[in-house]
């Protein structure tokens, strides 16, 4: 059974985390917005989910990958999504 130690501990640390969390969100914020007129953040967000999404693929996945992404870009005439 935890004590009332334990569980203080538990939720400083907690916190604390929480914390440093919510600090890196705003510094990646920052730092995209320090690069903003150079390079679109939304374009690159979106680059760097797509390829953490491709990164985590076997290579035997990513030809089926490639081709459905290729065959739902076009049934979607993919140009420009708001």
């Amino acid at each position: 059974m935890a004590t009332n130690n334990d569980i203080n501990e538990l939720f400083r640390r907690f916190i604390a985390l929480e914390q440093e969390i919510k600090t890196l969100q705003e510094d990646k914020k920052q730092l995209l917005g320090e690069y903003k007129d150079r390079v679109d953040p939304k374009a690159f967000q979106s680059a760097l989910r797509a390829a953490r999404i491709i990164a985590k693929l076997r290579p035997e996945e990513k030809q089926d990958y490639d081709q459905a992404f290729d065959l739902v870009e076009k049934a979607l005439c993919i140009e420009h999504v708001s």
